[in-house]
């Protein structure tokens, strides 16, 4: 693919994930604003990935059985902009879960963009690939975020939605110039038969159950509760967006590192568990910093070592899977993670409201330290280079 396409598809994924980002950092403080319990602040962030988990296995079959991948990418990110725009309309709780499941939907195409993107290199590149477009991912929500928070802080509560349909606006536009290669050969459908087989496949199947321990730990801290923490520290909104940048800038550091750098050097076993081990210490002493510059360093670290794992493990998902195949699998993958997406802020919101936000930042901490073992346990100390199945 020309280099040009590639810089195309580089701006559409930042455009497309920043318009679902903008108002990340004050989405918990906004419901609590509204009246919102803990436990409805933990339903509101996981519809988010509630929805995913509905939606991306059909998807992934139907991207696969049609042959086509823009035509999702282009839905997606009009789903993403009729988000945007509903949450920036409405101040009713039960509306706001409603839009932001609508976000979720927007999210479930993601088995289109990945797939996509994946064509444009050899299949043992996977990894790399992965890592690129992770790190893309991570510009455009480290962008949203960092210009939300000030957004509501010194214009409004509802100028972060605003943003962000705008934007996604812009990016839907420019999607329509995507650059995909028409399918040579009619798609024979998958058998349900056959995505079951697939997702009895010990690789994938190990690297998906480890996936969702990575969404439950992002999106309980840097995309959940963390802004909450840090708003009893005595945080801004402005703050939040300071925040969330120094958490997301090591993430996507991590991301364009983690296939080209750390899997060369330590393998992709080490790397996996590094971000573990990272991440459950930074989560577990969450809960016990007393000061805004504390919390900011250890989520720095935390959001470092969540950047390193889900490439890794979003590589080795579809990197042996034949290619009319490979959206039916990132869509069990991505499917599975969403779990994590939606359960992790549901348990911690849950734990929340009966004990305290600390008991669930802990409990999401020691999920964490299981993830590292059940590394150890699952993953070969080598490189995936064998085919799955």
């Amino acid at each position: 693919m020309k280099s040009s396409g590639r810089v195309l598809f580089y701006i559409v994924t930042m455009m497309y994930w920043f318009s679902m980002y903008t108002y990340v950092p004050i989405l918990s403080p906004y419901v609590e604003h509204l009246g919102g319990s803990i436990f409805m602040i933990g339903l509101v962030v996981g519809s988010y990935g509630f929805t995913q988990l509905l939606v991306r296995i059909p998807l992934g079959i139907w991207s696969d059985r049609i042959g086509k991948r823009k035509l999702f990418i282009i839905a997606g990110i009009a789903c993403a902009v009729l988000s945007s725009l509903g949450l920036a309309l409405t101040t009713n709780v039960w509306m706001i879960f409603g839009f932001r499941s609508l976000a979720g939907v927007a999210a479930a195409s993601w088995v289109a963009f990945t797939v996509l993107f994946a064509s444009y290199f050899e299949p043992d590149e996977a990894p790399k690939a992965m890592g690129l477009i992770s790190f893309y991912t991570s510009m455009g929500q480290m962008a949203a975020t960092t210009i939300g928070g000030f957004l509501a802080e010194y214009i409004s509560w509802s100028a972060p939605f605003y943003m962000g349909a705008l934007v996604g606006l812009i990016g839907l536009i420019l999607a329509l110039k995507l650059v995909e290669k028409p399918a040579e050969v009619k798609r024979k459908p998958v058998e349900v038969s056959e995505l079951l087989k697939m997702g009895g496949e010990k690789l994938l199947l190990s690297v998906s159950l480890l996936a969702i321990i990575v969404q439950c730990i992002t999106f309980t801290t840097m995309f959940g509760f963390t802004p909450l923490h840090a708003v009893s520290l005595g945080a801004s909104n402005a703050d939040l967006s300071i925040l969330t940048l120094l958490s997301t800038l090591p993430n996507a550091i991590a991301g364009y590192m983690s296939g080209s750098f750390f899997v060369r050097k330590f393998g992709e076993r080490r790397t996996i568990l590094i971000g573990f081990l990272a991440a459950a210490i930074c989560t577990i002493i969450l809960p016990f910093t007393n000061s805004f510059i504390v919390l900011v360093i250890t989520q720095a670290f935390n959001g470092f070592g969540q950047g390193l794992m889900l490439p890794v493990l979003m590589g080795l998902a579809i990197q042996s899977v034949n290619e009319e195949r490979r959206a039916s699998a990132m869509g069990f993958f991505q499917a599975l993670y969403s779990l994590g997406m939606f359960g992790g802020p549901f348990i911690a919101g849950w734990i929340g409201e009966w004990a305290s936000l600390s008991s669930g930042f802990i409990m999401i901490g020691g999920l964490s330290l299981v993830g590292a073992i059940l590394t150890l346990k699952w993953m070969p100390n080598r490189s995936f280079k064998q085919k799955m199945g």
